[in-house]
């Protein structure tokens, strides 16, 4: 029978209000969480269908996100279930099994923790299955971990429909058989009749319940006799357990995790605030859902992975200007709430907040850091400014202005001014007062950078000097796709140009130790090259062999010389290239020890070089194509008449006489 005009438009009315409703919770979410727009729109398109019409849905919709720590995963989530009017339907599961009521019985199961919620059977809901990569089901060796809690999150995952817990069921089958045995071991009393003494708990009560969808009371079921209980278990196993099994196939799941695996070195930077944001936002932002997969595969069995689907968003780190946002929301909030309790107006100078960056954000650790930074700095700093304002005789409604210097707050009110100890301690690491040690970096890393420069075409993503991490500096580089033979001595001379620069400007007695790790990494190419490449005299594979069935050279000392020669080479080279560019050199220097970093726009500004190379760039691969296409190589004589049916599988090459040959 097909639908009237009416109720189409009706329906077309209907979906087009829920998805403005849709638009308007996307832009209220933007509002709110600073430096994921791309990510909510992402999640908004995969909810979209479920959230208009939830009665297409047969199976459970589920959302997979990743990313590092404090990136807003888990914020994002609830605030959705809110902003969708699912605050009463909306479960949340710590999968590390740490969740809100794991004490209880039913919490060792999902179903059991959406039966003690507000989602019903058959409806829409939204649960979220957060720290999901604690559940790992495999080691590091893909040996399998025993895992109790949570099994039947696979079966919700794969179709949403939950089978009953039959072992559940047996053990409470067990202990009535058990109660039995002991009431015919027993004494028997006048009567002569054996009692059975048996009682249902309240969490087996509960479960029974549930799992054979009993419309009695608990209490009543609490009540029942083992011969009643044995007659419902019995009427469920001969009735076929299909319509036993319960429906959450139109639920909304949010898969939420950190998968340090996907983010390499990078997750366990926890120390380290000197990387730009968005030099690591820009690292972060190129993993894709295939990173994703291969994550996942080193915690979880195949098939477990597959039921996770491809819906899976990757978070990057957060953008300096998100956490510039944050900040700014930050300050405003502290100076809002310290006027309404002072009834003194504060006025936060842009000092302040690039204080508050500087010794708050660290990329690897997203909000949390800033958020306890934040409080640590303006929530005791503008508490003393009040008061020191107040004693000086501040009266409601006077003008309270705060400073910052990299080593304290400065509070003025009228003419008077006051210095606030706060926890500057990151700027403070930065200073690099020592001018001979300033130097010494200054002429490291400009040495390696500059040589990058030249080498690759564009300027590292960024170099500094003024780091509170560790007792040096550094220069950052765009990552490749693929590294040829050339760009791997390219990469070499850049390793080695650090302490070429040293020699250079400070002569072999005062080159520091500076470039033990640069020289370990020279190192390691090289070898790579010359034992795993193939790029050196030899083809075969070298190698220290650590199982019998490793098939590879063993023979790896006779490379040593070559590698060594290699290292020799570029070492020549990085200083042949800073003799060259001299000035620019020293150009570099002067930035770093007046600046202490330089960004790519300013290196290029200085250095005046040609640096406009993409940093997707490749080297010509499609030109030396096209020039073989183009050649034509003189054939040699008879080349024509080449003999077929040439073995090359594992047997003897052997070849059919061209006389043999048939026609063309």
């Amino acid at each position: 029978m097909s639908e009237s005009p009416r109720s189409s438009a009706s329906l077309r009315e209907q979906l087009a209000q829920k998805d403005g409703q849709l638009r308007e919770i996307a832009a209220q979410l933007k509002r709110e969480l600073f430096g994921i727009d791309a990510i909510i729109d992402r999640v908004i398109d995969s909810v979209r269908a479920w959230y208009l019409m939830p009665e297409l849905v047969s199976r459970p919709v589920i959302v997979c996100l990743w990313g590092l720590t404090g990136t807003g995963k888990t914020q994002l989530v609830r605030r959705l279930a809110q902003l969708l009017g699912f605050y009463d339907r909306f479960v949340e599961v710590q999968m590390d099994g740490f969740s809100n009521g794991a004490g209880f019985r039913g919490a060792q199961s999902i179903s059991g923790m959406l039966a003690e919620s507000g989602v019903r059977e058959g409806e829409p809901g939204i649960l979220a299955l957060d720290e999901f990569q604690r559940f790992r089901t495999i080691d590091g060796k893909r040996g399998e971990l025993r895992v109790e809690r949570y099994q039947d999150v696979w079966a919700l995952l794969s179709d949403g429909r939950l089978p009953p817990a039959l072992s559940l069921l047996g053990d409470i089958e067990s202990s009535i058989a058990e109660a039995a045995y002991d009431a015919e071991r027993a004494e028997r009393p006048e009567d002569g009749a054996a009692r059975l003494r048996f009682k249902l708990r309240s969490w087996e009560a509960q479960e029974l319940q549930r799992n054979l969808k009993l419309d009695e009371p608990l209490l009543e079921i609490m009540a029942w006799t083992p011969e009643q209980i044995h007659e419902r278990l019995q009427a469920f196993r001969e009735s076929g357990q299909q319509r036993w099994e319960t429906d959450y196939s139109r639920l909304l799941i949010f898969v939420c995790g950190n998968l340090d695996e996907m983010y390499e070195d990078l997750a366990t930077s926890v120390d380290d605030c000197d990387s730009d944001a968005d030099v690591f936002h820009a690292l972060t932002g190129q993993l894709s859902v295939i990173d994703v997969k291969q994550a996942l595969n080193r915690r979880f069995k195949p098939e477990q992975v597959a039921r996770l689907g491809n819906d899976h968003v990757v978070y990057p780190s957060l953008s300096r200007r998100a956490y510039e946002q944050l900040i700014e929301q930050g300050c405003s909030r502290y100076a809002r709430e310290a006027e309404q309790r002072c009834q003194l107006r504060f006025e936060l100078d842009a000092s302040v907040r690039e204080q508050v960056y500087a010794n708050a954000v660290f990329p690897a650790q997203g909000t949390r850091p800033l958020f306890s930074s934040l409080h640590a700095i303006l929530g005791a700093g503008l508490s003393k400014a009040a008061l020191w304002a107040i004693e000086q005789g501040a009266e409601p409604g006077d003008r309270v202005r705060l400073s910052a210097n990299g080593r304290e707050l400065c509070a003025q009110w009228a003419s008077r001014a006051q210095a606030i100890a706060a926890p500057f301690e990151i700027s403070r690491l930065r200073q690099r007062n020592n001018a001979d040690f300033r130097a010494l970096l200054a002429v490291h890393e400009a040495g390696h950078g500059l040589v990058h420069a030249l080498l690759f075409g564009r300027a590292p993503q960024e170099i500094k000097i003024h780091v509170a991490s560790f007792e040096g500096g550094y220069n950052a580089y765009s990552s490749r796709k693929v590294w040829s033979r050339r760009n791997l001595r390219d990469s070499i001379c850049t390793s080695l140009a650090g302490r070429a620069a040293e020699l250079l400007v400070f002569g072999p007695e005062l080159s520091s130790s500076g470039a033990e790790s640069d020289l370990r990494k020279a190192t390691e190419t090289a070898a790579r090259m010359l034992r795993h490449l193939g790029h050196g005299p030899r083809i075969g594979r070298c190698d220290v062999a650590r199982d019998s069935e490793e098939n590879f050279c063993t023979d790896v000392e006779s490379s040593n010389a070559s590698i060594e020669a290699l290292l020799q080479a570029e070492h020549v080279r990085a200083t042949g290239l800073l003799r060259a560019h001299r000035q620019d050199l020293l150009a570099l220097v002067d930035e770093l020890i007046e600046q202490g970093q330089v960004g790519p726009a300013r290196f290029a500004a200085v250095v005046q070089l040609p640096l406009g190379r993409p940093e997707d760039a490749l080297d010509p691969y499609a030109r030396h194509l096209a020039q073989f296409r183009q050649a034509q190589p003189a054939q040699a004589p008879g080349k024509q008449r080449l003999l077929r049916g040439h073995s090359v599988g594992g047997g003897v090459r052997h070849a059919t006489p061209a006389k043999a040959l048939p026609s063309a």
